[in-house]
C-alpha cells in the first residue's frame, strides 16, 4: 500500500507485483462516508416508493427505504427516544426489551412519523445528483468481527469459511460472550484466530457503540454519532494479510495513525510500516503516476496489442474489446482462437479495472465475436474466477447471443476518475503556444531573482520529465552552468503533473515559492 497525503485529501494506491491494483482518493473532511452512523430526521414520506426522505445534513435528502429499516427498527426508535427525551436513560442495549418485528410487507407511514428523529446508518454515499442511502440495521466492522446492534438473527460465519469444525469453534467462541439485542458475523479472516484476539476486537467494538451512544445524549437532528475511521484504516482492516509487505506513507501524521492502528489490530506487521523521506515524490518514484495517466483514459491498452474502449454513461458502463495490431501479429492463428486469446487477455484487465475505477451499477462487456459454444463458456468461466476475490457484491451473467456480457456490481461509492488529458498551460486549449525554449529564460530569471534578492539557500527546480532532460543534458548542461553561477548546487526534481512548460521553485522547507 501507497499513501500519498495533500491538504486536499488522501491518495490510496494498492500495487501487486508492480501492477496498481485498486486505487482510492479521500477528501479532506470528507462527509457522509459508508459506515457513519448519523442522527436523522424524517422530512417526507412517501407511499408510492414505500420509503422516507432523511436529513442528515447533506444538500440533498438521505434517502431510507422500508426494506432497509431491519426488523427491529421499532426496538432501535425506542432506545433512540429513550436517550434523548430522558436524562437517566441507560444506553445499554440489554435495559430495553424487544418489540415485535416489523411486518415485512408492511408500509413505512406504520413504522415512521414526520419529524420523527431516528439512528440511521449510510450504506451508500453521495452519487451524481443522488442523495446518501440509509439503513436502520446499523452495523461496526471489526477486523474479526462484525457487531449489529438491535438484531436478532444470532451468530452467522462467514460463508467463505468452509470447515465445518472451525465454523462451530468460533460460532462456541462468539456465542458464549454476545452481549444481548445484538447479533454477531464472524469475518473470514477471524479463521485460525484465537478466543482472546475475538474477544479484544468485540470489546472493541462494544466500546465504540457505547461511546458513539453517550454522544446521543445531547446530540442535535444532522449530527454524526459514529464515524467510520479513515479510508487507509479501513481498507487493512479488511484487507491486510500475510502478503502484505509494505506500506508506505509521505505524510508523518498519517504514517503514525497508520502504525499505531497496525500495532492495535496486527503487531507482527507494524515493521512494515515506512515514512517516505526522498526528495522525489512518492507516486513518482513508485511509478504510480504513471500508471494512473494509462489506466485511467478512455482506451486501456492490453498486453497483446489489443486494447479496451471504456465509456460511462448515467444509466451504466459500457466495454468495448478490440483485438487493435493483435490480429496483425497473429495472423497464422485462426480468428475463433485470435478472438479467444484477446477476450482472455482482456478479462483480467477488465476485472482490475473494476476494481481500479470501483465501477458500479450495470457493466455491458462487447467480447470480440465467438462462434464455439466451449469458446464462449471458457470466457464466462474466466469472468467469474477472477471476479471471485471482489469485495463488492456483484453478479455476472453468460454471454448473449451477440456476444454482450452483462455485469452488476455494487455501488456505494462514486466511481473514482481521474483526469488522464492535459490542457496547455499556456494556450488554453486554442493548439498554439509560444516557443517552448522560453521557458529556460523564465526558469533563470526567477532562480535568479530567488538566489540574489531573497537569499533563499536551498532550492529545488520541479519540471516536467522533457523539461528535466533538457536542462539535465550534457556535462556542461544547465544546472552545471547555474553551480558555476552562483556556487550552489541547484537540484532538480521531474514531476509528470506539471505541463510542459510548468516549473514549481521549493525552497528547503519544502514550501513552494511564488514566482515573478
Amino acid at each position: 500500500m501507497v499513501i500519498s497525503s495533500s491538504p486536499n485529501g488522501d491518495r490510496i494506491a494498492l500495487i501487486q507485483e508492480k501492477r496498481l491494483i485498486e486505487y482510492h482518493f479521500e477528501e479532506k473532511g470528507t462527509k457522509f462516508n459508508v459506515g457513519d452512523i448519523y442522527l436523522g430526521s424524517v422530512k417526507k414520506l412517501s407511499e408510492g416508493l414505500n420509503a422516507a426522505f432523511v436529513d442528515i445534513g447533506h444538500e440533498k435528502d438521505a434517502f431510507l427505504h422500508y426494506l432497509d429499516l431491519g426488523p427491529q427498527v421499532k426496538t432501535l426508535n425506542k432506545f433512540t427516544a429513550s436517550l434523548l427525551t430522558q436524562k437517566n436513560a441507560s444506553y445499554r442495549m440489554g435495559s430495553y426489551k424487544a418489540e415485535a418485528d416489523i411486518d415485512k410487507l408492511g408500509k413505512i407511514t406504520q413504522v415512521l412519523t414526520k419529524n420523527q428523529q431516528i439512528l440511521v446508518q449510510v450504506s451508500k454515499e453521495p452519487i451524481s445528483s443522488k442523495g446518501p442511502r440509509l439503513a436502520c440495521e446499523l452495523s461496526l466492522a471489526g477486523r474479526y468481527l462484525v457487531l449489529c446492534p438491535f438484531s436478532q438473527s444470532g451468530v452467522n460465519v462467514s460463508r467463505k469459511i468452509s470447515d465445518r469444525d472451525e465454523r462451530n469453534r468460533l460460532s462456541k467462541i462468539v456465542s458464549a460472550v454476545k452481549p444481548e439485542h445484538c447479533s454477531i458475523i464472524v469475518r473470514t479472516v477471524a479463521a485460525g484466530k484465537t478466543s482472546e484476539e475475538l474477544l479484544k476486537d468485540l470489546d472493541n467494538l462494544v466500546k465504540k457503540w457505547e461511546d458513539g451512544i453517550k454522544v446521543l445524549r445531547n446530540a442535535k437532528p444532522r449530527d454524526i454519532v459514529i464515524g467510520e475511521m479513515n479510508r487507509a484504516s479501513s481498507i487493512l482492516r479488511d484487507l491486510l494479510n500475510a502478503s502484505f509487505d509494505s506500506i508506505t506513507c509521505d505524510s508523518e501524521e498519517m504514517f503514525y495513525d497508520i502504525k499505531n492502528y497496525i500495532h492495535e489490530i496486527a503487531p507482527e506487521k507494524e515493521k512494515i510500516v515506512k515514512l517516505h523521506a526522498g526528495k522525489q515524490k512518492l507516486f513518482e518514484q513508485t511509478g504510480i503516476e504513471k500508471q494512473l495517466k494509462t489506466l485511467f483514459g478512455k482506451t486501456v491498452s492490453l498486453p497483446s496489442g489489443g486494447y479496451l474502449v471504456i465509456e460511462h454513461t448515467e444509466a451504466l458502463h459500457v466495454i468495448d474489446v478490440n483485438s487493435g495490431s493483435s490480429a496483425t501479429h497473429n495472423a497464422m492463428e485462426d480468428q475463433e482462437s485470435t478472438a479467444l486469446k484477446v477476450n482472455l487477455e482482456a478479462i483480467r484487465e477488465i476485472a482490475r479495472q473494476l476494481r481500479l475505477r470501483d465501477l458500479g451499477g450495470i457493466i455491458c462487456i462487447d467480447f470480440i465475436d465467438q462462434r464455439k459454444i466451449d469458446n464462449k463458456k471458457r470466457v464466462y468461466d474466466e469472468m467469474r474466477k477472477e471476479l471471485a476475490g471482489e469485495r463488492a457484491k456483484h453478479t455476472v451473467l453468460p454471454l448473449s447471443k451477440f456476444g454482450v456480457m452483462q455485469i452488476t456490481r455494487q455501488r456505494v461509492r462514486p466511481d473514482i476518475a481521474v483526469v488522464t488529458t492535459e490542457s496547455c498551460p499556456t494556450c488554453g486549449g486554442t493548439g498554439t503556444i509560444s516557443a517552448s525554449i522560453s521557458v529556460s529564460d523564465i526558469v533563470e530569471q526567477n532562480l535568479d531573482y530567488v538566489l540574489r534578492k531573497q537569499n533563499e539557500k536551498k532550492i529545488s527546480v520541479h519540471l516536467h520529465p522533457y523539461l528535466y532532460a533538457y536542462f539535465t543534458k550534457g556535462i556542461m548542461s544547465k544546472q552545471m552552468s547555474w553551480f558555476l553561477k552562483y556556487g550552489k548546487w541547484i537540484s532538480i526534481q521531474k514531476d509528470s503533473s506539471l505541463g510542459v512548460v510548468d516549473f514549481k521553485l521549493i525552497n528547503q522547507n519544502g514550501d513552494e515559492i511564488a514566482l515573478l
